[in-house]
């Protein structure tokens, strides 16, 4: 083996809140982290799409460039660091740079989640090397644990809080009692959420991290297509109150990744989970992570899952993990990326249709004399068994909600009672189902 590198050269292509938290953490730290690489670390090119937008990062003159080639047709970078988000053109850069022999540090759950067969293919056609620990929950290092550490393992289960933005909503309207949007407009005040904040709200950002988790923790590619998602948008202060005041339960927005049998469910949905639930006190933008695995049993990653330093931190990892290789000219050599083949213990996706859970139901209803028995009779004829029943006085005439908790049931038997249910003349708004965690 030749003498490896003592300069290793970076481009960055994105230099937005997470961009320059990495620039400065590497600025701070830089002792620390060069002695842990064996190697220097310089930072050559940063791509931007404006060269003249203020920034609260100074920067060398000449470092920045509006042109994507500076960096991947230098010969002397070695490492790509991708921050800009998004599918295009991102996929399309990434891409082109493994290609050109550029090993890939990136924080794209997106186009990790969408185009990965494509992009681990060409990290090893080309041997690169590809680093993604900050594409999911931030700073908190759960790729890591279940690409390495939990490796000899048979993962049985992933229950998580992937998203920070709807976390905080959610703890907002629990601890402050402030409405849905008054709670999204304090995340987007905090700078949580997006001016648009649909991908959030909607539960596509943690269905992207569940793709990702759950490919690597099962041996089995699962594609955002294969998730269920529901959002949080018809979540209400008092859906949030019944929960807490009456089933001692508070709601959170769960990514599920579970095997029964030969079976694997991949789901994205709020879920009423007891207040001693380990995951009950993960709350505002912090994540949380709960992995069980055949013989290490239940572990649990907690931390900061958004913010420019918690996300500057998983890169950087990255970057020390992958200029180690360089530094040792041993990058791209062992591939660190899993080729995700079905894994032949799990014959099939189980769809949502399939899955058993209790439920809480919110029904809105006319103040009207056999509506309960009515609402009662067509859940008994879907073999749904209610659990209890709380209706809250409201005065008369009005419209009153109407909460029941079902034991056990069949996901398509409550779906088809409910299409009835709601066709009913006294029901006046789409019914409200929320997911109860069945581990009670």
């Amino acid at each position: 083996m030749s003498e490896g590198k003592s300069v290793i050269q970076i481009g960055m292509i994105g230099f937005g809140n997470v961009g320059q938290g990495v620039y400065r953490l590497l600025e701070k730290n830089r002792a620390l982290i060069e002695a842990k690489v064996g190697a220097q670390l310089r930072i050559k090119k940063i791509a931007v799409k404006d060269l003249t937008k203020q920034r609260d990062v100074t920067v060398p003159e000449g470092m920045l460039t509006a042109n994507y080639d500076d960096l991947v047709s230098d010969p002397d970078i070695d490492v790509i660091v991708e921050l800009m988000g998004g599918l295009e053109p991102a996929r399309t850069y990434l891409l082109d740079a493994m290609k050109k022999g550029k090993h890939i540090v990136t924080a794209n759950k997106a186009v990790l989640s969408v185009h990965w067969d494509e992009i681990i293919a060409t990290a090893r056609q080309n041997k690169v090397d590809i680093y993604f620990e900050a594409a999911v929950c931030g700073g908190i290092p759960v790729i890591q644990a279940i690409n390495d550490g939990l490796a000899p393992n048979n993962i049985m289960s992933i229950y998580g809080i992937v998203n920070g933005t709807t976390n905080f909503i959610l703890q907002k309207m629990t601890e402050e009692k402030k409405s849905f949007k008054e709670a999204l407009q304090m995340a987007q005040k905090k700078g949580l959420a997006e001016a648009d904040p649909t991908l959030d709200i909607n539960g596509m950002d943690a269905a992207h991290k569940l793709a990702i988790l759950a490919s690597l923790a099962f041996s089995k590619r699962v594609k955002v297509e294969d998730i269920y998602v529901e959002g949080i948008d018809r979540i209400t202060l008092q859906d949030i109150e019944f929960a807490r005041e009456e089933f001692g339960r508070v709601v959170k927005l769960f990514a599920i990744a579970e095997v029964e049998g030969d079976e694997l469910e991949v789901r994205v949905h709020p879920t009423l989970i007891p207040q001693e639930h380990l995951l009950a006190k993960v709350d505002g933008e912090y994540n949380g992570v709960l992995v069980t695995g055949d013989f290490v049993g239940t572990t649990m990653y907690y931390g900061l899952g958004a913010g420019n330093k918690p996300t500057a931190s998983a890169v950087m990892s990255d970057l020390i993990y992958v200029c180690r290789s360089v530094s040792d000219n041993v990058a791209g050599e062992i591939s660190n990326c899993w080729f995700l083949s079905d894994n032949p213990q799990i014959k099939r996706l189980r769809k949502i249709g399939e899955i058993k859970s209790r439920y809480y139901l919110k029904f809105s209803v006319l103040d009207q004399v056999g509506v309960l028995s009515a609402i009662a009779r067509i859940l008994g004829e879907h073999q749904i068994s209610i659990a209890s029943v709380i209706q809250k006085e409201q005065k008369k005439g009005d419209k009153v909600p109407v909460v029941i908790v079902t034991y056990e049931a069949l996901e398509k038997n409550v779906q088809e009672a409910l299409k009835k249910i709601n066709g009913l003349p006294f029901v006046q708004e789409e019914t409200l189902l929320i997911r109860m965690d069945r581990g009670e």
